[in-house]
């Protein structure tokens, strides 16, 4: 039966079905997807920096004859020409892509020219593309600029009925000057914009030493400039290790002033924003940082934008230094984000690979070399034609009479003229066409002026194609001629991006600082509802709870200082004794203010004393000595620590021993020194059971002696403690005559 579906008779309509694994032919068309997006979607190329559909827009403009000194047009008549003839997708991703690149905030060199809503900084959406006109801009000439000179190969359209450029002439390192973004399949790409004129300058470095460093070429690429501005404050050891691999990242900050309001008061005011914040979502989140009360130094925040940026930032005191008030902004907001930098590109044959900033600026010029050395071919054909027509008209002048009679009496004076002066058929028709008042004598001497020019520059071309350092001589001559459009000399070339060091400023400390400091108890319940009372409770037994519940935790704090929750999964928890609720009511869930599952339960909740650390053990018998600041982080997911089941977390202090206790009723105590400190981890075995687990710790210094309290209350000191020393992960001795059968040390 199988037979008969896989294999039938010719000429039936199975007969094209192909019988191989599923997992085979997915593959090998997943494969195939992957290659397409990476090469025709995701990845700019490395010599123009562009894209499949940038490329086939610019070029599609050209062909429209949308240059910079003729009028614009209906965006969607360009977005038309290039969906029917170039690019076989929809037409909003075309309008997406001209859009982008005709914003002035999103491309460090707009090669489109937009007139009409193209959107905004605060992230609002460009008109309909029926509304909006398009033409190129200055900039792009020079990527197209030779491109009918046959500059680059073409190949055909997604329909065989034209032909498009595979890559651009490309007149300056467009790939670093505009930057690139895009994810494609296993793989990714992100290229932060750079200024053109120090490429410019790293290019002509690189023609003059080939073999010039990377910190070389930085003297002159001093890092990103950014459409937006802003401030970097990357290091440069890190900025170097970044160009030299291809990866990296850069720390870029908002720009700002202080502007002194007199009487000793002040705000800031913020006039550029960080490379793709859009300023509308910054504004919203700084406000939402006061409103949840995450930034205690900011009293409001304003924005003031007309065309350009003015962020208004007020201090919440005149006394909060503007340093200290940005610093915490930038930890908590957008008003500094980090741009990862991934020189992933295609190379001249479609190869992607993670390129150096040499390797990209070698390899844009090793482009300009073929781009200039096909367009002297393409003159000096064209060259070699016209010589060729003037050798034949000058013969005709030469034997004037001799041509005229000929022209005049003979049945055919072609074949005539080709026999007579040894012409070729373009001379022949040349001499044919010519004008009776063109026999004139200026005409002649024009004709040999003519030539005696072309066969100079004949020469000079000659001359280059047959020398390498002529040819990169004038590589470097025409990129020096772009600096005239996009040069640091002009309004467009100008940096904008600057520089500076991340000034040393404890905002934490300053934020302390003005939190009131005052004592307060931190109520727990077990069901987990969490609050802060003001002063100190004397008498726990006053507490109200809700219905079912009662008290778990009862912490002594003061509002300045740092609550760390421990629960069972090995996660500590953070949060700022300031922010938490009042204990007018019953407080709040802590589960909402912490993602903390329902089936993990709480082991300790105790106040942060810096340098103090702690013992953490799990359920199945290991542990560690943790230094209590690895354990502070304000995230909601909190720290993940010790790996297990937790259940001890004491505080180390003074202690020297430490005492364990397993389910089988065996103690065992050992010195605190055989314990390694981690930040996080495992942790050490600390007793040998042969079932069950460990039930209970207790540290405790050797000077004071160990002790017990039992379910009473009372406590019994333990003298004869030493007798139950021993070596870590030993198995221990049965408990002495009066232990809790809880077999605890602390009765819970």
């Amino acid at each position: 039966m199988s037979d008969t579906l896989t294999t039938p008779p010719p000429g039936v309509p199975g007969d094209r079905i192909i019988d191989e694994p599923l997992s085979e032919a997915l593959s090998r068309r997943y494969l195939a997807y992957a290659l397409s997006v990476i090469t025709d979607r995701a990845l700019p190329d490395v010599r123009d920096g562009l894209k499949p559909v940038q490329r086939r827009v610019l070029y599609a403009m050209r062909e429209m004859r949308l240059n910079p000194e003729n009028a614009a047009r209906k965006c969607a008549k360009v977005v038309g020409e290039v969906m029917g003839g170039y690019h076989p997708h929809g037409d909003q991703s075309i309008y997406d892509t001209l859009v982008r690149m005709a914003q002035d905030f999103a491309q460090r060199y707009p090669l489109v020219n937009g007139q009409g809503n193209f959107g905004n900084i605060d992230g609002d959406n460009p008109a309909a593309m029926r509304y909006t006109e398009a033409k190129l801009t200055e900039a792009a000439t020079l990527l197209l600029e030779g491109i009918d000179e046959d500059a680059v190969d073409f190949k055909p359209t997604y329909d065989g009925q034209d032909e498009e450029p595979v890559v651009l002439p490309t007149g300056f390192p467009n790939l670093l000057a505009n930057g690139s973004t895009g994810i494609a399949v296993g793989m990714a790409t992100s290229i932060p914009p750079h200024n053109a004129a120090e490429l410019v300058d790293a290019c002509l470095l690189l023609l003059d030493r080939p073999d010039a460093s990377t910190a070389e070429l930085m003297a002159h690429v001093k890092g990103p400039d950014f459409p937006t501005g802003g401030v970097i404050v990357e290091p440069y050891a890190s900025l170097l290790e970044t160009y030299e691999t291809g990866r990296g990242g850069v720390r870029l900050r908002a720009l700002w002033t202080k502007e002194d309001l007199g009487h000793g008061t002040y705000q800031i005011v913020v006039t550029q924003v960080p490379y793709q914040v859009k300023k509308a979502d910054l504004v919203e989140q700084l406000a939402e940082l006061i409103e949840n009360k995450r930034t205690p130094l900011l009293g409001d925040v304003r924005d003031e934008s007309a065309e350009d940026v003015r962020l208004v930032l007020e201090p919440k005191s005149r006394n909060v230094e503007p340093e200290v008030l940005m610093e915490s902004l930038f930890k908590l907001s957008d008003l500094e984000n980090r741009f990862s930098v991934n020189l992933n590109v295609l190379d001249a044959r479609g190869t992607p690979g993670v390129m150096s900033l040499r390797q990209v600026l070698k390899a844009f010029l090793d482009h300009r070399r073929e781009v200039l050395v096909r367009r002297a071919r393409h003159r000096l054909a064209k060259i070699e034609a016209r010589l060729h027509i003037l050798d034949g008209l000058l013969i005709a002048y030469l034997n004037l009479d001799e041509v005229i009679r000929i022209v005049r009496y003979e049945d055919e004076p072609k074949a005539k003229l080709i026999a007579a002066f040894d012409l070729s058929e373009l001379q022949a028709d040349a001499i044919l066409n010519t004008r009776l008042r063109q026999l004139a004598r200026l005409e002649e001497m024009e004709l040999r002026r003519e030539h005696a020019d072309l066969t100079e520059e004949r020469d000079g071309i000659v001359g280059m194609l047959a020398d390498n350092r002529a040819q990169w001589k004038l590589v470097g001559e025409g990129l020096k001629h772009t600096l005239a459009a996009i040069g640091s000399a002009t309004t467009l070339g100008k940096r904008r991006s600057i520089f500076a060091d991340a000034p040393e400023v404890d905002a934490e400390a300053a934020i302390e600082a003005m939190i009131v400091r005052e004592p307060i108890t931190v109520i727990l319940s077990e069901r987990g509802w969490i609050r802060a009372a003001k002063g100190r409770v004397e008498d726990p037994s006053e507490l109200k709870f809700k219905e079912g519940d009662k008290l778990a935790f009862l912490v002594p704090a003061e509002t300045t200082d740092k609550l760390l929750v421990f629960a069972s999964d090995g996660r500590f928890f953070t949060l700022a004794c300031d922010k938490l609720p009042s204990a007018r009511g019953h407080g709040e869930p802590l589960r909402l203010m912490i993602d903390l599952d329902d089936k993990v339960g709480l082991v300790d909740v105790f106040v942060h004393k810096p340098g103090a650390k702690r013992i953490l053990a799990s359920k199945e018998g290991y542990g560690f000595i943790l230094p209590e600041v690895e354990a502070v982080a304000f995230r909601r997911a909190g720290k993940q620590v010790l790996n297990g089941s937790a259940l001890i977390c004491l505080a180390l202090g003074e202690a020297d021993h430490l005492a364990v206790i397993g389910d089988n009723g065996k103690i065992l105590i050992f010195p605190t020194a055989e314990l390694p400190e981690m930040p996080r981890g495992k942790g050490v075995k600390l007793q040998t059971y042969r079932e069950g687990g460990l039930r209970d710790a207790l540290a405790f210094s050797a000077a004071t002696g160990g002790a017990w309290v039992d379910s009473a209350g009372r406590t019994f000191q333990w003298d004869a403690w030493r007798e139950w020393l021993g070596r870590r992960a030993a198995s221990g001795k049965a408990t002495p005559k009066g232990f809790p059968t809880t077999k605890r040390f602390r009765p819970r």
